[in-house]
């Protein structure tokens, strides 16, 4: 009954509630419709934003005619893109917080029974997500498609890739100042598997998307489609009672990291699972990922990891071809937004023909499925390309991307040359003034000490140098951007600011970086200490360092370093 509902109860305890409403149009029989935030990150931030307001209009038309009342909000996000290799960068990691608590805002104070969620991109994703399991309501992500590749089929990062190559003196700059007009050619994420595409696949792996919505082509009547279909789902799960909480579970969270070790997703995807693992008290951490990932075969061969641009995934059969694929290791009992299973919407999906029809959109390209979703008997690896590292620099666990690394790169040892600038680091390697065997080490980049800025910038350099991409790795407490490729250990923990023994590694330290093992560890001092007694050593070299002291800044970074939890639990606002 209506005045069970929480609009209903909210609207009888204020009286002036109604009469707000109806100055924004409502007319009396609007309160009797359960009541629905199109919650959406809509604005020219950036290309994965700019189209968002157009899908709000077809999520309020389809909201209303599932009879649900819809109320528009926004906050917009910042793109990582535009504040990479800039002070902005440290920013980024904050405004996922800043778009949580936006979100929570709005949705609560609307007294809401439930909302639609609308972004596309890296921190708006796991805002929204975060501010979802605050909330525990009724609620849908439909996540806003991926734009597609450029010329020479080329996506967003081959700007870095050229950028480092006019800084080495390598390439022509007018190539680059081309590539920058025609490198984003559309609306949408961007198409390489980066941190906004791989949690467009996270929302659907843990159900609370619809089957088959991740990484729609932006410009596809497919995603009109699905924010249609996304407000039926809606209005059903606001009939039923079906919340949040009820969907995003244990098992969701399982299948989640199954289908990010498949698909060899962002590196900055487990730093947001684990804050809303954190958010919900699932006793999941970085450990229990790295058992999963050892067991699940890579899958996708898409960039960075792979060959092919991301806006091809979902012609090829998206999240639901790679699951089919790996379904013995997820937990197909699982709850979705559609009211059934995992395992049932696979099957409605194939007695669709879904699996058959989409891949035709690939012969265009002159490409099958499986050239872009390998099988799971002819994998790209046996196991997933992501691994956590631990050891006597990260005792409480690193994060390596194994994908686009040789064998050579997943077992590397060299000596340690600390920088405590990314740009230091990156003008050294592009002079010339870094030799094959060094570990570039950044340490005091974490959430307290800088905000955890990216370094994409840097990984693109080294990645993309002819003589050094794979005799040069870089170890640090920062993140790196979800298209970075090389040798790169981040996310180590605990962080340098908080006493972490990266803080203690000095120029000249043998560091040891062994995929296979999963360890990263110091293996012999620079001043000739080996064996057990590294450890004395790192910690002697601790305890002779004054506590460590942050730059003070005003505003949302000062709050944000004072208040960021640790990185093994998704370094959310903590307090």
């Amino acid at each position: 009954m209506p005045g069970k509902r929480h609009s209903a109860k909210m609207t009888a305890l204020g009286p002036e509630v109604a009469a707000l409403r109806f100055g924004c149009g409502f007319i009396r029989a609007d309160f009797d419709k359960p009541l629905a935030v199109v919650e959406t990150t809509a604005g020219d931030s950036h290309p994965g934003s700019v189209h968002l307001s157009a899908l709000a209009a077809v999520a309020r038309e389809g909201l209303l005619a599932a009879g649900v009342q819809p109320l528009d909000y926004r906050c917009t996000d910042i793109c990582d893109g535009i504040a990479q290799g800039t002070p902005a960068m440290s920013l980024s990691l904050a405004s996922r917080d800043v778009i949580a608590f936006a979100a929570e805002m709005h949705v609560a104070a609307a007294h809401a029974d439930g909302a639609m969620f609308l972004s596309s991109c890296d921190k708006a994703l796991p805002g929204h997500l975060l501010a979802a399991a605050r909330l525990n309501l009724p609620t849908i992500v439909i996540p806003g498609g991926v734009m597609p590749a450029t010329e020479g089929n080329h996506s967003l990062e081959f700007v870095g890739t050229l950028a480092a190559g006019v800084a080495r003196g390598d390439e022509p700059p007018g190539e680059l100042e081309y590539f920058k007009e025609v490198a984003t050619p559309g609306c949408g994420c961007c198409a390489f598997l980066g941190t906004a595409a791989t949690m467009q696949v996270m929302a659907e792996a843990l159900g609370i998307a619809p089957p088959a919505a991740a990484l729609i082509p932006a410009g596809d009547f497919a995603l009109t489609r699905a924010v249609k279909n996304g407000a039926t789902l809606l209005a059903r799960a606001l009939e039923k009672g079906i919340s949040f909480g009820d969907i995003v579970d244990e098992r969701a969270l399982h299948n989640a990291f199954v289908v990010h070790a498949a698909m060899a997703g962002s590196t900055n995807a487990l730093l947001h699972l684990m804050a809303l693992a954190a958010e919900l008290n699932l006793p999941f951490d970085l450990m229990a990922y790295n058992k999963i990932a050892d067991r699940v075969p890579f899958l996708a061969d898409v960039r960075p990891g792979g060959v092919h641009p991301t806006s091809l995934l979902w012609y090829a059969g998206g999240v639901p071809a790679v699951m089919e694929e790996v379904r013995e290791f997820l937990e197909l009992d699982a709850l979705t937004i559609t009211g059934n299973t995992v395992g049932k919407n696979l099957r409605d999906l194939a007695l669709a023909g879904f699996f058959e029809r989409n891949p035709r959109r690939l012969e265009i390209y002159g490409l099958g499925r499986d050239n872009v979703i390998r099988r799971r008997e002819r994998p790209i690896a046996k196991r997933g390309a992501v691994k956590i590292l631990t050891g006597n620099l990260a005792p409480a666990g690193a994060v390596m991307k194994a994908a686009g690394t040789s064998a050579k790169g997943r077992r590397f040892t060299g000596k340690a040359r600390v920088f405590f600038d990314d740009r230091e680091a990156r003008d050294a390697l592009n002079a010339g003034h870094v030799t094959a065997g060094t570990v570039l080490v950044l340490p005091f980049q974490g959430p307290r000490a800088a905000g955890m800025p990216e370094m994409f910038y840097l990984t693109e350099a080294l990645a993309s140098h002819p003589a050094l991409s794979e005799e040069v790795a870089l170890v640090t407490d920062g993140r790196f951007s979800g298209g970075s490729r090389g040798i790169c250990v981040g996310h180590v923990a605990p962080e340098a600011a908080a006493g972490g023994p990266l803080a203690a590694v000095r120029d000249g330290d043998l560091i040891a970086i062994d995929a296979a093992a999963g360890t990263l560890k110091v293996v012999e001092t620079s001043g000739g200490v080996t064996g057990a007694r590294v450890e004395e050593a790192l910690a002697k070299r601790l305890g002779e360092m004054a506590p460590y002291e942050a730059p003070r800044h005003p505003g949302l970074l000062g709050l944000y370093m004072k208040l960021a939890g640790p990185t093994e639990r998704g370094a959310r606002m903590e307090w």
